[in-house]
């Protein structure tokens, strides 16, 4: 099962929950954007992550009886002071958090990674130059904005994600990979933005905003799935949500109603994977 940019939405991740006792999946990807946010940003992020998150797991913990794995990055939405809990979860053995790491699973890898490419957001924790230090129209730089962790000015600066993706691709055999992104890849069904006609100084704003990088690294490596968020509007706009590039299939796990965007795959067979659209308030 694979769903994306939850935002704190407690009704959601209900449901999910629910739907994972039910169907005992082997696995559970969770793409980013984890913590409340817009509407729920009146929510206690360290609230929701230990009086509800954390609570619920456990719960599943005991119910599932660790037949199923559950993978979860952060995303740019999430406030990176935040992500100590996540990894105390996972040393507890509630989740595993991926980010910038290669977990083996069930004959295959997961790797996880949360940076997205600039955007016109003033959080910039999980924001990261994307092959250049080019800044779309519109967006903010990573060097600005506010950020809630410190960081180097070298990483400010001059980190890529297409260098990190270069370093990641040497954990595991590609072939035999899952990446759970938040971003989606450049150019393609995944990462379409309602930005139609929008210009800022007279310049048009470039209506997909994923990532380059992550695009190229699809092309160049062939993957053999990838999960991507981040962009709630894409499947309104483009009526998909899933693409393969090359050899690996690409899925996108968001919505931007209130339902659960739930996907599942089977690894024996990706290009069979199904999207659901579940209404929470039943």
């Amino acid at each position: 099962m694979f769903t994306s940019d939850l935002h704190g939405d407690r009704k959601k991740y209900e449901r999910l929950f629910k739907m994972m006792e039910k169907e005992v999946p082997d696995g559970v990807f969770i793409g980013g954007d984890i913590l409340p946010s817009g509407v729920n940003r009146i929510k206690d992020p360290k609230e929701f992550l230990d009086n509800f998150l954390s609570e619920e797991l456990r719960k599943l913990e005991d119910s599932l009886e660790d037949k199923t794995k559950i993978f979860i990055i952060m995303g740019n939405d999430d406030p990176r002071i935040y992500e100590k809990y996540l990894k105390s979860m996972d040393k507890e053995g509630l989740l595993h958090y991926v980010h910038d790491r290669t977990e083996r699973f069930d004959g295959f890898y997961v790797t996880g990674y949360n940076f997205v490419p600039p955007t016109p957001f003033r959080l910039k924790d999980w924001e990261r130059y994307d092959v250049s230090r080019y800044v779309g129209v519109g967006a903010v730089s990573p060097e600005k904005g506010t950020r809630t962790v410190d960081v180097s000015d070298y990483k400010m600066k001059y980190a890529t994600i297409k260098e990190d993706l270069e370093e990641l691709s040497k954990n595991s055999p590609q072939e035999k990979t899952l990446y759970l992104f938040h971003t989606p890849p450049y150019e393609t069904q995944l990462d379409r933005a309602d930005l139609d006609g929008k210009k800022v100084d007279h310049a048009p704003m470039d209506v997909h905003v994923g990532s380059i990088a992550v695009k190229r690294f699809i092309e160049q490596k062939e993957p053999f799935i990838t999960l991507h968020g981040h962009v709630h509007e894409t499947v309104d706009l483009t009526g998909n949500w899933k693409e393969k590039i090359g050899g690996t299939f690409s899925f996108t796990g968001v919505h931007s109603g209130k339902r659960l965007s739930l996907v599942r795959f089977d690894t024996e067979e990706p290009e069979n994977a199904v999207r659901t659209l579940i209404d929470v308030d039943t």
